[in-house]
């Protein structure tokens, strides 16, 4: 009887730290609008983080966009939300003026690297043959009155346009100096506005197939810009990194691009509890096929460089580098 009852007690001290230790989160992921890209990884990463027991994940559709999400962790409005890498990093340190965005210093990733977007720099053909200039630095070097055409304010295609010019020393402000225009619309605007030869140049941050570039680049004669290198590698000091954009991406391109990027990665708040955090970078880890059945973009997800901080932007949550560090793989 004794025996029983040690054994009794002794499945119960079991049961009882197993429970202890039983994952229970009801997480709120915020995304953009159903049909977005945004809203097909979320429904992606959803499905997968929900296969974990204990865990729940809706969506809620409160995102205006990527560089704008940090600000609903900072402000509680949801518990996961993705970002792009350099928006994570300028929300985590100084802010995003031109997008409203304050410091959010309670932010933290458990994953970069979901895509492989791009800065995407052309001009139209008409403008390189009447003027003879071909890259952004000749441009800005002779104050060439051009007409920008870029997305609306507080987008990322608008901060990749603010990005680039700023390298290079110079802002919208002094392009309009120059006697030029820098017109801010939508991107069905900007493919209409450069196929009439409305624009002289864009400049947007985007991934292969994207579908007005695509058309664009079919029905109108593009030049495709290559950044400079010392360009590149200041903007990789801001927070992108080097992508290789393969020859015949678009119509008309022969050769590849060498550009930067800045990837997607997952935000959460630094206060999410560490086991949890630790079973969803697990989750996605080890289900990133399922990942790139849900969305092709998502197949460029590589667990062994998704710690890394030019994938992450801000610093990585405590449970997902505990993860990485104990798979070996890179995480800072």
């Amino acid at each position: 009887m004794k025996k029983l009852i040690t054994l009794v007690l002794a499945a119960a001290m079991i049961l009882t730290a197993v429970s202890a230790f039983a994952l229970s989160a009801d997480l709120t992921f915020g995304t953009q609008e159903t049909g977005t890209a945004g809203y097909t990884y979320a429904t992606a990463i959803q499905s997968v983080i929900q296969k974990i027991d204990g865990i729940q994940v809706s969506l809620t559709t409160n995102s205006s966009g990527n560089v704008s999400s940090p600000v609903l962790i900072q402000n509680e409005d949801a518990d996961l939300t993705m970002s792009n890498s350099a928006p994570a990093l300028w929300a985590k340190t100084t802010g995003i003026a031109s997008a409203s965005v304050p410091v959010c210093p309670d932010i933290a990733c458990i994953a970069g690297g979901l895509g492989n977007d791009f800065i995407n720099v052309m001009f139209t053909q008409k403008f390189v043959d009447e003027t003879g200039i071909t890259t952004v630095e000749e441009l800005v070097e002779k104050k060439y009155p051009v007409k920008l055409v870029i997305k609306k304010p507080g987008s990322f295609g608008e901060l990749a346009a603010e990005k680039v010019l700023e390298v290079l020393g110079v802002t919208f402000e002094d392009i309009k100096a120059w006697g030029g225009v820098v017109e801010m619309t939508g991107g069905a605007q900007i493919k209409d506005g450069l196929q009439d030869d409305l624009y002289d140049m864009t400049i947007d941050h985007i991934g292969a197939g994207q579908a007005n570039t695509t058309e664009l680049c079919i029905n109108h004669a593009m030049y495709d810009v290559q950044l400079g290198e010392e360009t590149m590698a200041k903007l990789c000091e801001l927070g992108y990194d080097y992508v290789t954009v393969p020859a015949n991406t678009w119509n008309g391109q022969t050769e590849e691009i060498k550009t930067v990027g800045s990837q997607q990665c997952i935000l959460v708040s630094t206060s999410m509890d560490e086991e949890v955090a630790y079973a969803i970078t697990k989750a996605l880890c080890e289900n990133k096929d399922a990942l790139k059945e849900a969305s092709a973009a998502l197949g460029y997800f590589n667990p062994e460089v998704a710690g890394s901080k030019a994938l992450t932007g801000c610093d990585l949550h405590p449970g997902a580098a505990r993860y990485y560090q104990e798979m070996g793989y890179a995480f800072e």
